[in-house]
C-alpha cells in the first residue's frame, strides 16, 4: 500500500509541476500583448516579449519551466500551427507578375550572399553551421510584417503588394530548402520526394478549388455557427494529415503544415469579404494566436541557451555580426533588384522590411540545435539578432515611408497579372 501511495504522490507532484509550468506559460502569453500595447512609441512586438518571458522562466534565469512532456508537445504543435497560418496568408494569385518576379530575384541574390557567408564559416571551422546560419539569414518575418503593414494602411497599396511578395518568398523559400537540405539524405532523393509531395499537394489544392456541392457548403456553414465548429476541425485534420504525409516522405513537417495552410486558402478562393469567411479566419487565428503560437514562442525562449554566454562571453559578438549579416544578405539584393521599380526611399524601406526576421529564425535554429548542426550559443545569438531586427527595422522602414508622399507609394507600376 505504501508503494502505491509513493507512486500516487510522485504522480500528483509531477502533475502539479506540469500544471504550474503551463500556468506560467499562459500568464506570459497574457502579459506579452499587454506589455506590447504599453510600449507606446517603442512598439515592441508581443513575440519578442514572449521570447523574453521564456528566457526568464527557463533554465537561463529562474528555471521554472522546462521543455519536456506536454509543454514540449504543445510547443511543437504551436510551431506546426504557425506554419499553417503562414501558408494560409500566402495568397499566390495576388502576386502574379512583377511583384513575385522581383521578390524571387532578390531572394536568389540573398541565397548567393548567404552561400558566401556559409563558405566563410566553413573556412573558419563551423562544420555544418553554415547551412543553418545561411538559411536563417535568408528569411523574412511575413507574420510579423503583416499586422504592421495593415495598421499603417500600406497593405492595399502597390508598395504593400511588393512587401507581401518579399515576405512570402522569404518564408516559402527557406521552408522548402529546410526540407531538402536538412532531410539527412542525398539532396537528389530529397528533391524527388519533395516533387512527390508537391504533386500530392497540388492535387489536393485542385480538389479544394473546385466548386463544392451545395450540401457540403451548407454543412460547413452550419458547422461554423454550431458547437461542432466543423470547418475548424477539418483544418486540424488537414494540418495533422499533411504533417504525417511530409514526415512519411522524410521531409520536414513544416512543409506539410505550410502546404495545408495554402490549400485552405485556395479553398476559400476570392471569398475574402464573405461574412462566414471572415468569421472562419478569425476562429483559425483565435486557435493559433490565442492558444498554440504563444506557447511555441515562450517555450522557444525557454530552449534558448543564453546561459551559455556566461562561459563563452566572446560569443556575444555574434549578435551584432548576425544583425549586420541580415541587413546585408536580405537588404542589399532588394536595393539592387528594385532599382528600376521603386524610388530610393521606398527601396531602402523595403530592404529594411526584407531584413526583418524572427519567427523562422527561431524555427530553423530550434531544428539546428536539436540536430546538432549549431551550438546553443550560436542559436541564441541568431535569435537575439532576429529580435533586434523586429524591434528596430519595421519602425525605421515606416518612418522612411512617411517622408515619401502617398502618391509616390501608390505610383508603383501596376504590373500585377
Amino acid at each position: 500500500m505504501s508503494g502505491q501511495n509513493r507512486v500516487s504522490d510522485w504522480y500528483s507532484g509531477r502533475l502539479v509541476s506540469t500544471t504550474a509550468q503551463l500556468v506560467l506559460i499562459a500568464l506570459a502569453a497574457v502579459l506579452a500583448p499587454i506589455l506590447a500595447d504599453l510600449s507606446g512609441r517603442l512598439a515592441v512586438p508581443s513575440v519578442v516579449i514572449e521570447l523574453v518571458f521564456g528566457i526568464l522562466l527557463g533554465p537561463t534565469v529562474f528555471g521554472w519551466v522546462h521543455s519536456t512532456g506536454i509543454v514540449d508537445a504543445l510547443a511543437n504543435f504551436g510551431l506546426a500551427y504557425l506554419m499553417f497560418l503562414a501558408g494560409f496568408e500566402l495568397e499566390l494569385p495576388r502576386f502574379r507578375g512583377r511583384p513575385i518576379e522581383l521578390a524571387t530575384a532578390s531572394w536568389a541574390g540573398s541565397l548567393i550572399l548567404a552561400g558566401v557567408a556559409g563558405l566563410v564559416l566553413v573556412i573558419s571551422g563551423h562544420r555544418h553551421g553554415d547551412i543553418i546560419i545561411g538559411l536563417a539569414l535568408c528569411t523574412t518575418a511575413l507574420s510579423t510584417l503583416l499586422p504592421i503593414l495593415q495598421d499603417a494602411g500600406i497593405l492595399p497599396t502597390e508598395f504593400g503588394r511588393h512587401a507581401l511578395a518579399i515576405g512570402s518568398v522569404g518564408e516559402l523559400g527557406p521552408i522548402i530548402l529546410v526540407s531538402i537540405v536538412l532531410g539527412g539524405r542525398n539532396p537528389g532523393t530529397s528533391g524527388l520526394l519533395l516533387l512527390i509531395f508537391l504533386a500530392l499537394a497540388a492535387g489536393a489544392a485542385y480538389a479544394a478549388s473546385r466548386e463544392w456541392h451545395q450540401r457540403i457548403t451548407d454543412l460547413m456553414r452550419r458547422g461554423l455557427h454550431a458547437s461542432s465548429q466543423l470547418p475548424v476541425r477539418v483544418c486540424l485534420l488537414l494540418i495533422i494529415s499533411f504533417a504525417l504525409l511530409s514526415t512519411d516522405l522524410k521531409l520536414d513537417l513544416l512543409l506539410g503544415t505550410f502546404g495545408a495552410g495554402m490549400i485552405v486558402r485556395i479553398a476559400i478562393g476570392g471569398k475574402e469579404e464573405d461574412d462566414d469567411v471572415v468569421i472562419f479566419r478569425s476562429k483559425l487565428e483565435a486557435v493559433g494566436f490565442g492558444f498554440l503560437v504563444p506557447i511555441f514562442f515562450v517555450v522557444s525562449g525557454v530552449r534558448l541557451g543564453f546561459s551559455s554566454f556566461g562561459s563563452h562571453p566572446g560569443d556575444l559578438l555574434l549578435i551584432p555580426l548576425f544583425f549586420g549579416l541580415l541587413l546585408l544578405i536580405r537588404g542589399l539584393p532588394v536595393l539592387l533588384v528594385y532599382r528600376a521599380t521603386l524610388a530610393r526611399t521606398q527601396r531602402l524601406s523595403l530592404s529594411l522590411m526584407a531584413a526583418t526576421g524572427l519567427p523562422l529564425i527561431v524555427v530553423i535554429t530550434t531544428i539546428g540545435i536539436a540536430d546538432g548542426y549549431i551550438s546553443e550559443e550560436t542559436g541564441a545569438a541568431l535569435v537575439a539578432a532576429g529580435m533586434l531586427t523586429v524591434l528596430l527595422l519595421p519602425n525605421l522602414a515606416l518612418r522612411l515611408l512617411k517622408t515619401t508622399p502617398d502618391r509616390h507609394i501608390e505610383a508603383v507600376p501596376a504590373t500585377v497579372g
